[in-house]
């Protein structure tokens, strides 16, 4: 039997990203890059630890890829991230001209599509895989938060 790398197993591995994120008492996102069916870069929220907004999960992401590939642009790629980019993210996604986006739980608040934000006009986005698993750490996350203060 043929094991398949497919969106859902590539989705799994951004979730355990964000799971490593939730143990830091960072906001649980994850993010994975993919090229060729090879994971190339992995990360999570940074923004607490690092004392640094700009620390999101598609940005480490984004910058690690980068660095692998030894170019600015992600040509042939895919970030799966578990929750919808913000826009700082997504201008990020655009000027590095990411063909391929997928992510799971919508955030209606504050990302990109809701905002009004574009990534490349070319690129292939994906919304809606795995939500239910995202949004459930997110929201365990946030109610353990508040019990804490």
């Amino acid at each position: 039997m043929e094991f398949m790398l497919d969106d859902t197993y590539f989705m799994k591995k951004a979730l355990q990203e964000a799971e490593v994120a939730y143990e830091k008492g960072e906001v649980p996102i994850g993010a994975v890059i993919v090229v060729n069916q090879r994971i190339i870069a992995r990360a999570h929220n940074l923004t607490e630890q690092l004392k640094d907004v700009t620390a999101h999960a598609e940005m480490q992401a984004i910058t690690a890829a980068a660095n692998f590939l030894g170019s600015k642009y992600l040509h042939h790629c895919t970030l799966y991230v578990t929750l919808e980019p913000c826009q700082m993210c997504a201008g990020a996604l655009y000027w590095s001209q990411l063909p391929r986006l997928v992510f799971a739980a919508r955030d209606p608040q504050r990302g990109f599509s809701a905002l009004g934000a574009q990534v490349h006009p070319r690129t292939e986005i994906l919304g809606g895989l795995m939500e239910a698993e995202s949004s459930d750490l997110l929201k365990r996350f946030f109610v353990q938060k508040r019990n804490l203060n």
